[in-house]
């Protein structure tokens, strides 16, 4: 298989791992990084042995020999404009989620990447998980039947909800029950969704922070097919207490 020259934008706590595990990878040429820490860059340089790190992903743009970009910058108002500019410069994207933060911008992204004839491809990373694969090929080949119903459930700590949730006013949906709603989705391919309810409860997060700040949040989906399914998420577990995710469908 061809190889291909990567660059990596953002390398905090994720993009980190996102830039080492892609100088590992056989299929990389060589990586190209950006971060807008200069004493974090260097450090992620060094250990990737990074072609070239910047602090303005810019100048990535403009080399030619990059191909694709791995966007995993913080906070998540930089995707849209992120994306928009590398797409527009012809380079494949990876990008964390959410795509956006409304609906416009993430429809302009898909439609420029079209145009382009560009890959563009959003972090839902459970996709790549064996696990939750097995389940979609089990319940696309019929061996546990027709699906009639789902349910899952995803919460994490105070600690971890605190530092996703202090970067941007995003809901338990969009930063917790995004990957289960996806992962529900496609399962369920080629149904589509025609009615959602969604409600949020207060409390420990919001005592503590001061914020308006959900703990848990509650989504009821309603398919073409005449199936619903309910995904919860929060983020408001005692510290020591275990992140956990339940499924069933």
């Amino acid at each position: 298989m061809k190889q291909v020259v990567v660059a990596v934008v953002g390398t905090g706590w994720c993009g980190g791992i996102r830039a080492e595990t892609c100088a590992a990878h056989p299929l990389t040429k060589s990586l190209h990084i950006a971060e807008i820490r200069p004493e974090r860059l260097a450090e992620v340089a060094r250990a990737t042995a990074a072609k070239s790190a910047v602090t303005d992903y810019g100048e990535l743009l403009k080399m030619g020999e990059i191909e694709a970009v791995y966007i995993s910058a913080t906070p998540e108002t930089t995707h849209y404009p992120m994306a928009r500019d590398c797409l527009a410069a012809g380079k494949h994207v990876f990008l964390e989620k959410p795509i956006a933060m409304e609906l416009a911008e993430a429809d302009e992204l898909i439609a420029l990447a079209r145009k382009n004839k560009l890959k563009f491809t959003i972090g839902y990373s459970q996709r790549f998980n064996p696990k939750f694969a097995y389940v979609r090929k089990s319940i696309r080949n019929g061996t546990i039947g027709k699906p009639v119903s789902a349910l899952v459930s995803r919460h994490i700590t105070r600690g971890l909800g605190k530092k996703i949730s202090g970067r941007v006013k995003l809901s338990p949906a969009a930063m917790e029950c995004t990957h289960d709603l996806d992962f529900v989705l496609w399962c369920l391919e080629p149904a589509k969704p025609v009615r959602v309810y969604s409600q949020a409860n207060y409390g420990a997060m919001q005592a503590s922070s001061g914020a308006p700040i959900a703990d848990t949040q509650w989504i009821t989906v309603t398919m073409d097919s005449g199936l619903s399914f309910v995904v919860g998420g929060g983020w408001s577990l005692p510290p020591g207490y275990p992140n956990f995710s339940t499924t069933w469908i």
